[in-house]
């Protein structure tokens, strides 16, 4: 027979929390940061929001295919950890730096290529001039943010997820400053700098990234001083790196070409749809801080060949992301008029905002379930069905739904994010079933006691 395992319930949440709160917090602040952004440009003027909207969607891609590079750093670290395996440990920050900064590379390519081809997403001709400048400084901050990302993702799997968080806070703070004095301009005696709209802004996360990383790297301590890199290592990195991009990449393109469609209704829907996409990200950000607390204990437990746990702590973490989920929509639809004013006092933009609200809280349910469990899966490095799960529920069934309600049954913007839901709540569950799958698997093949 085998042996009953007892868990430890409250334990497990309390780590999920105090490995959680502070992820959250950085979270928030990059959070405060958006709408810091968004408010400043959206007040500067509504063809300044419409193009941060449409290049913020676009880059968001890029930033959730780095961040998948990054995230494969944690189950690495947390294994070699949980193996008490410090020179491994070392060994994987080397390598995910290296793959980070690779990835990088390619991805400014990308970008680059896109600056040179933006007519092709058939934007309102107004906002393209604005958008070109405000693109090329993003592409230019990418490295700095890929290397950031690494370290980041290595200090998370160590369980020293606060100095991450005071180093993004204060980053948040320069970066608001920044935003103020570039995007309005200043006038003093003997200095002016003129405005400079949303070209301020990304000079703003521009200076911002490279101080985040600078910081950080001065903090980083290695256990072990590592002079070589590891091919075999890299490759590992990219393995799992690439499938948890493709993932994320395409669940990001459920919102970002979503994005896209509302350019061919107009600069109003656009705008709405950037202030909800801020608002949502809010909710996915604070659901992420758990998940990635949860992927850094359960890599932990891997490492240790605790697969009970394993289960265990990401059954926790999605009963605690659910309860925030719950308490964010509460506090979404009670603050709904103070929380869209702060944005725009635009009657035609906060009208669009307040049709697209009942699909922002129909999908929260079922983001909540995929965050948490995609992270579970990341955990135990087992990521490749979640490409398939993700190309299915995201491009076979989320876009090509929201381009029908929005396009074919002329429901305009509503119908456009009406297919998000559906998107988000099949990965979910899909994921759901994916790590259960993997799970049960292990722990059946654990010998009886």
């Amino acid at each position: 027979m085998r042996r009953t395992v007892n868990f430890d319930t409250t334990g497990v949440l309390q780590r999920i929390l105090v490995l959680g709160v502070p992820i959250i917090i950085g979270q928030l602040g990059q959070i405060a940061q958006q709408f810091a952004d968004t408010m400043m440009v959206g007040h500067f003027s509504t063809a300044h929001l419409a193009a941060s909207g449409f290049i913020n969607n676009l880059f968001n891609l890029v930033i959730f295919f780095q961040l998948g590079i990054s995230y494969a750093v944690t189950p690495v670290v947390g294994a070699a950890k949980g193996k008490n395996d410090p020179r491994g440990v070392a060994q994987s920050l080397a390598d995910g730096i290296v793959t980070n900064l690779i990835a990088s590379i390619v991805i400014t390519i990308v970008l680059l290529a896109v600056y040179h081809n933006i007519e092709i997403f058939r934007q309102p001709a107004e906002i393209v001039p604005i958008a070109l400048p405000y693109l090329l400084t993003l592409t230019v901050s990418v490295p700095f943010m890929a290397a950031f990302n690494a370290l980041k993702q290595y200090s998370d799997a160590l369980g020293n997820t606060s100095t991450p968080m005071w180093i993004m806070l204060a980053s948040n703070v320069l970066n608001i400053v920044l935003n103020y004095l570039l995007i309005y301009g200043i006038s003093i005696p003997y200095f002016t700098l003129v405005p400079l709209g949303l070209t301020g802004a990304g000079i703003a996360t521009f200076v911002s990234r490279v101080f985040s990383l600078t910081v950080l790297a001065l903090c980083i301590r290695s256990p072990h001083s590592i002079t070589s890199i590891n091919l075999q290592g890299i490759k590992h990195m990219f393995r799992l790196g690439i499938p948890i991009s493709i993932q994320l990449t395409l669940e990001a393109s459920s919102f970002n070409i979503c994005a896209i469609f509302m350019g061919w209704l107009g600069s109003v829907p656009l705008a709405a749809h950037q202030i909800m996409c801020t608002i949502a990200t809010l909710c996915f950000q604070v659901v992420y801080g758990i998940g990635a607390a949860a992927s850094v204990i359960i890599s932990q437990y891997r490492g240790a060949g605790d697969w009970n746990n394993v289960r265990h702590t990401a059954h926790i973490a999605w009963f605690a992301g659910f309860a925030i989920i719950l308490f964010m929509n509460a506090t979404v639809y009670l603050c709904r008029e103070p929380l869209i004013s702060a944005f725009t006092t635009n009657e035609q933009v906060r009208a669009c905002i307040f049709s697209l609200m009942p699909c922002f809280f129909l999908y929260q349910t079922g983001d909540s379930i995929q965050i948490i469990y995609a992270n579970a899966l990341r955990g135990i490095e087992q990521v490749r069905r979640m490409m398939t799960y993700a190309f299915i529920s995201y491009l076979v069934v989320s876009i090509p739904l929201s381009y029908t309600f929005g396009f074919t049954f002329h429901l305009g913007s509503t119908g456009v994010w009406l297919g998000i839901p559906f998107g988000l709540s099949l990965a979910g569950l899909l994921f759901w079933h994916e790590f259960n799958r993997q799970t049960r698997l292990k722990i059946a093949a654990v010998p009886p006691q």
